[in-house]
């Protein structure tokens, strides 16, 4: 797919991406894309929220969608009440760029790639009906992400199956899947062939961390022995949080650096302070030249150094 992509960007970086809008500057809903963004615990679609964030400020509707209720993530809550605690949570963060947030009542650090869990996922996207679905890949230290990432790649291909799940209508095609960055080298690093500039929606993307409080204040800190260094006072701790995720947010944006270049230009990327990464996974449909203007409508202009290809 690489091959055949990167040589058409020259076509695509020439051109400016402008979205139809109606008379009232609204998306007509023919336009409005589809966004799923899947992970396995109440925080994790907030990985992709920079650019989640974008799609939503500009009318398109996103859903997140946690496939376990989070309810081993404490060192002293556990249960009904964590799980009641972190879907709330997740609740509030989606509501921060106005996007639905679901949370299955699947146990923390139980998730498996059952039959059982395949089914219900097919069942979701085939509800939802998304033009694009954000997930993990499947190398990843947690085996709630690795079953997560598994659990989509099994219900790729059967969401356009009639004899699968049969009372819940099909899609006529399997959505464009991307996989979410991360820094896993084993069995290959991550390589991204999209990457957007999130530099104006990092806040954003960090206030919906800090509507995770049992996570980014608690948990998190605690099982990184760090405690100690979160601050009492409510806004000292956002701060805070910004300042300890920002570097990350950084390396992020310096390893989609080539990435970058071929949707900003070299000049624009070389200066650009936060990213998010998305590698085209071979399990949904083609990210191609026709597509990807309509499925990442972020990139107004390109310089020519833009559509190089490999």
């Amino acid at each position: 797919m690489r091959a055949l992509l990167w040589p058409f960007f020259v076509l695509f970086v020439a051109a400016t991406v402008i979205q139809a809008a109606s008379p009232s500057g609204e998306i007509p809903s023919s336009k409005r894309l589809r966004v799923l963004i899947i992970g396995a615990h109440p925080d994790d679609p907030d990985d992709s929220g920079g650019t989640a964030a974008k799609y939503a400020a500009l009318g398109h509707t996103v859903k997140m969608l946690s496939l376990t209720n989070g309810n081993a993530g404490h060192q002293n809550m556990a249960g009904g009440l964590l799980a009641r605690r972190r879907a709330e949570e997740a609740r509030r963060a989606g509501k921060v760029i106005g996007a639905e947030y679901q949370v299955l009542d699947n146990a923390d650090g139980e998730l498996l790639p059952s039959l059982e869990n395949r089914r219900l996922l097919i069942r979701l996207i085939r509800e939802f009906r998304p033009d694009l679905i954000f997930g993990p890949r499947p190398s990843d230290y947690h085996p709630d992400h690795r079953s997560a990432a598994i659990l989509l790649q099994d219900a790729a291909y059967l969401v356009t199956v009639p004899n699968i799940e049969p009372q819940t209508p099909i899609l006529e095609k399997m959505p464009v899947i991307m996989y979410v960055s991360d820094f896993f080298q084993t069995p290959r690093p991550f390589r991204p062939d999209v990457a957007v500039d999130i530099t104006d929606t990092v806040e954003t993307k960090l206030d919906m961390l800090d509507c995770h409080e049992s996570q980014m204040y608690e948990w998190l800190p605690f099982n990184r022995s760090g405690l100690a260094d979160v601050p009492a006072d409510k806004s000292a701790r956002r701060s805070w949080l910004g300042s300890t995720r920002k570097p990350a947010l950084a390396k992020e944006a310096d390893q989609c650096r080539e990435a970058l270049s071929k949707f900003y230009g070299a000049e624009k990327a070389a200066n650009i302070k936060f990213a998010e990464g998305f590698e085209c996974s071979e399990y949904g449909s083609p990210l191609t030249p026709e597509n990807l203007p309509v499925l990442f409508p972020f990139f107004e202009h390109s310089s020519p150094e833009a559509g190089r290809g490999r």
